[in-house]
């Protein structure tokens, strides 16, 4: 689109390489009124040319883009909205199928409405990765990759259909099929330019490369100078058809670096300690910018690594400045030649590239960190950001396994490990300890095995996930480690489930080059695929005799993985202790075999001729490292690999397409369904109604998770979507996941608030989707009371504590809430995307407005009523009157604020939900 506007006079034409591109030049902007761009921070400067790109006097005006310079005088403060459009989507198949099968149905829709359906297409680029669907059924044998893709064909083919179809019916779509990588990892080496351009008018327009990702660890690509951060696939949706991005200007925190990592530590290391650092300072909704010295002495994959870290430690993005190992990054990824040039030249014009003694930007607060205090560290047994040095892991773990097994006992009398340990109950000392132990704790028997299991056991080590399998530091120590371990003569403990899921293909070509591949399966560390894996739940199940020997002795089984997440429920539904740990260390614990052992002092175990072996006499040195990556990671080896990165292996090229212009919907299949967001839908949107003499689905704690509202993971046998699954001829061995059932909303709204380990406050002790019904005092699974009271024509609302919706951009947890009939959740305080995706659906999320407020506050049981009127007239961030009636039939009156943020919210709560907004506007 064409914008006549240029308040600031600011258009102009840069000649890099005897090419021209038009571009609007910050300098000059500043000198014609905008005062203080020059000392804005680097992502601030992203968003300003934006703005001034896209002026058009509606949705982005001259004061817009002056509250954007004058953000060195609030600082971010001011909370001024402004309406941001980024270059491009990026999407990864779990989220990306349902975006597509909501575009279908629009196209349906459009249709019904009397329009053309070709109006509904994807208005700027969108690549979508299937990187989620892989799962480690087969590890630790050499055809485990085969074996695995073989697996993933047969348990998606029908989504696959859909995605394909896809690819071909919509222009502006791309689809990297599965095999290829993580979507944040191909989005780092190949997809992203630093510097977009487009054709416009017989003219070439350059400006920074932005996105939006469906996934939260978008940010990744903020180590490569590109601002992104992860949206719920409703917002995705809306950004690829062309609605501006409603957002406040963010105050930006500035996390200064200096001096350098001390020999032995790892970019995991860092990044667990700047999670932790981040995430205790707060900084929610705000972007954070590195800066500093210390810059010089990281990798830029050491910059994606922290970048690709920024929704554990709770901000927008985590970015860096362009400065010459971004240009040198894009060199030896083989980016073209011409846009490496017009990179530097641009940045270079814009003063948004970074040299050491150059001014700092102005930031909104700072924290600073000296480099050299890194220790080695794991996170866990539940959040990314419970760093645990790794001299204190094993005594952590002691502390951690009385509150995860339900009030262990810790035993008072030290064990002859020479300190107290957590004994089995019936155990009252060292002499008590039966003789078949293993680290103080009762050995039970595996069927089949001649070894027991016990409390701490690692049963998973996971080489996974986008954050560290992109950085060839992290991974050769892996395969470094994995050499000196193997030539000692050690091995990986016999239940531990081994797996390497690198990010992309790439990985494998600088493994095997350097010999280390060999030395990684010697381990048991085959490739597994290539995808997100462990980290998202597709750790595949444990062999059926671990299983069952955890689940029969209530067992604290244990995992350890080199991924971002680790919350409960999440990695695999038999592992309660999840940790998260560089690539080297995830070797260690699989030689170690539990959590016991204090892997920095402790043997890992003997050498050939009986000698104790430790982690220091294997662990590689820096200098190693570097030499080995030096010689093996070329700019050839991308340039191969990425050459024909669309076509997909023979599988891909199997799949017969079938529809043209809309999809040909099948009814029978169980993956794939038209969702019925658009029924009886008009063309004017009808009056909002009231909250009425609402029931309470449930009462919840602090910290729920997208997980805990949608789970990702596995789906129960007997569940409501189970249930569903096999009434229609599916069997539990091909239930697969509910990421991958996505695209099926009878299957994704049995699974909402289905975790199994969510906690119902309204069913006291409880674990998994369960509540109460009211008036009847039956207790029942959440769907069932959902589809009850649906019946009975009862609205319903959800209350619950601080960081509501905190993890992933998982869309479902905002559609699932809405198809359950959910029109309010009432927290203290939500996470920026599921509140926005909240009102994208057309549910109203609402905050106590009075400062130690809380359901708990208020004695609040489940069998209450609550009203809230004055929806109707409702304007952003209002505060509004709630009414409870108790059981008894008392009442009192709260403050709620309702977090609707902007105007463009309002118009899509008043629509009832993006999507029904967009259509209308497409139809019209």
């Amino acid at each position: 689109m064409s914008h006549a506007s240029d308040s600031f006079k600011c258009r102009k034409t840069l000649s890099v390489a005897g090419k021209d591109y038009v571009y609007y030049d910050l300098k000059e902007a500043e000198k014609n009124g905008l005062t203080g761009a020059s000392r804005l921070p680097f992502s601030m400067k992203v968003l300003l040319e934006n703005l001034l790109r896209n002026e058009d006097g509606r949705t982005v005006t001259a004061d817009d883009i002056r509250a954007v310079a004058n953000w060195t005088e609030d600082k971010g403060k001011a909370g001024h909205e402004i309406a941001y459009r980024p270059a491009r989507v990026l999407m990864q198949d779990f989220t990306g199928v349902p975006a597509v099968v909501d575009l279908a149905a629009m196209r349906d829709a459009t249709r019904n409405l009397g329009a053309d359906p070709k109006k509904v297409n994807p208005m700027v680029p969108v690549d979508l990765v299937i990187d989620h669907s892989v799962m480690v059924d087969f590890f630790g044998r050499k055809d485990s990759f085969e074996k695995n893709v073989d697996a993933e064909y047969g348990r998606n083919g029908e989504r696959y259909t859909f995605l394909r179809w896809g690819s071909e019916a919509f222009e502006n779509f791309r689809v990297v099929p599965p095999g290829t990588g993580i979507c944040h990892q191909v989005n780092l080496e190949y997809l992203s330019q630093t510097v977009w351009t487009k054709q416009e008018n017989g003219e070439t327009i350059a400006y920074p490369d932005t996105l939006v990702g469906t996934d939260s660890h978008t940010t990744m690509v903020n180590g490569l100078s590109v601002l992104g951060w992860g949206v719920g696939g409703i917002e995705a949706e809306a950004a690829m058809l062309g609605q501006p991005i409603s957002m406040l200007i963010p105050e930006v925190i500035g996390f200064r670096v200096e001096g350098k990592l001390p020999e032995g530590t790892t970019a995991t290391d860092l990044v667990l300690t700047v999670t932790q650092m981040l995430r205790a300072h707060g900084v929610v909704g705000k972007f954070v910018e590195f800066f500093g010295p210390g810059l010089s002495n990281l990798t830029l994959e050491d910059q994606a690594t922290i970048g690709n870290m920024a929704p554990e430690y709770g901000a927008t993005c985590g970015f860096f400045p362009i400065d010459k190992d971004t240009i040198a990054y894009l060199e030896a990824t083989g980016r073209d030649k011409d846009r490496i040039a017009l990179v530097e030249a641009y940045a270079k014009a814009q003063g948004m590239y970074r040299e050491d003694g150059i001014a700092d930007p102005v930031f909104t607060d700072t924290l600073e960190l000296d480099l050299s205090t890194v220790v080695p560290s794991l996170a866990g047994p539940k959040r990314p950001q419970d760093r645990v040095a790794l001299t204190e892991a094993a005594a952590k773990f002691h502390d951690a396994l009385a509150e995860i097994s339900g009030g262990r006992k810790k035993n008072d009398t030290p064990s002859s490990e020479g300190d107290s340990r957590y004994m089995d109950e019936g155990a009252t000392g060292v002499n008590d300890v039966p003789q078949d132990t293993r680290h103080g704790q009762t050995l039970h028997a595996v069927e089949g095995v001649e070894h027991g299991l016990s409390h701490g056991d690692v049963v998973i080590a996971a080489i996974t996930s986008c954050t560290n399998t992109s950085n060839p530091n992290v991974l050769v120590a892996a395969g470094l480690l994995a050499r000196k371990a193997h030539a000692k003569g050690l091995t990986v403990k016999p239940w531990v489930k081994t797996s390497l899921a690198p990010g992309s293909q790439v990985v494998t070509e600088y493994l095997e080059k350097a010999g280390l591949q060999s030395d990684l399966d010697a381990m048991g560390f085959n490739l597994v695929g290539y995808g997100c894996t462990t980290c998202i739940g597709n750790s595949g199940p444990l062999p059926e005799p671990i299983s069952e020997a955890i689940n029969e002795n209530d067992l604290v089984a244990c995992s350890v993985l080199s991924g971002n997440r680790n919350f409960e429920g999440r990695v695999n539904p038999d592992v309660r202790a999840n940790y998260l740990a560089s690539p080297p260390l995830v070797v260690a614990y699989a030689i170690a075999g539990s959590m016991f052992v204090d892997i920095t002092k402790d043997a890992l175990g003997q050498d050939k001729d009986g000698n104790d072996v430790f982690l220091k006499d294997i662990w590689p040195t820096t200098q190693e490292i570097a030499e080995i990556v030096r010689e093996t990671v070329t700019r050839e080896m991308f340039e191969n690999r990425y050459a024909d990165v669309f076509k997909g292996d023979e599988h891909w090229q199997k799949i017969a397409v079938s529809g043209g212009l809309t999809y040909d919907w099948d009814d029978r299949s169980t993956y794939v369904q038209n969702p019925p967001y658009f029924e009886g839908m008009t063309q004017e949107p009808e009056a909002v109604e009231d909250v009425r003499g609402a029931r309470i689905l449930g009462l919840f704690k602090d910290s729920i998770t997208t997980d805990h509202i949608s789970p990702a993971g596995s789906i129960k046998k007997d569940g409501p979507a189970g249930d569903y699954l096999v009434s229609h001829q599916v069997r539990p061995v091909d239930f697969n996941s509910y990421g991958a059932r996505r695209g099926n909303h009878q299957v994704m709204m049995r699974g909402t608030f289905a975790n199994i380990r969510i906690k119902n406050q309204m069913v006291p002790g409880v674990e998994g989707g369960v509540t109460i019904h009211h008036p009847s005092g039956v207790e029942m699974p959440i769907y069932d009371a959902a589809m009850k009271y649906k019946d009975e024509g009862v609205p319903l609302v959800v209350f619950a504590g601080k960081e509501y919706g905190t993890g992933s951009s998982r869309d479902w947890a905002a559609k699932g809430t809405v198809l359950l009939g959910v029109k309010a959740v009432i927290a203290e305080s939500f996470e920026r995307i599921h509140r926005s995706n909240l009102v994208g659906m057309g549910v109203v999320p609402f905050v106590f407005a009075e400062t130690g407020t809380s359901w708990e506050s208020l004695g609040l049981k489940g069998d209450e009523k609550v009203t809230i009127e004055g929806l109707a007239d409702v304007k952003p961030r209002e505060i509004m009157d709630a009414t409870i009636e108790a059981a008894d039939g008392s009442t009192r009156t709260i403050k709620l604020q309702v977090r609707i943020d902007t105007l463009d919210e309002l118009e899509y709560y008043k629509n009832g939900g993006i999507l029904q907004y967009v259509l209308r506007r497409l139809a019209a």
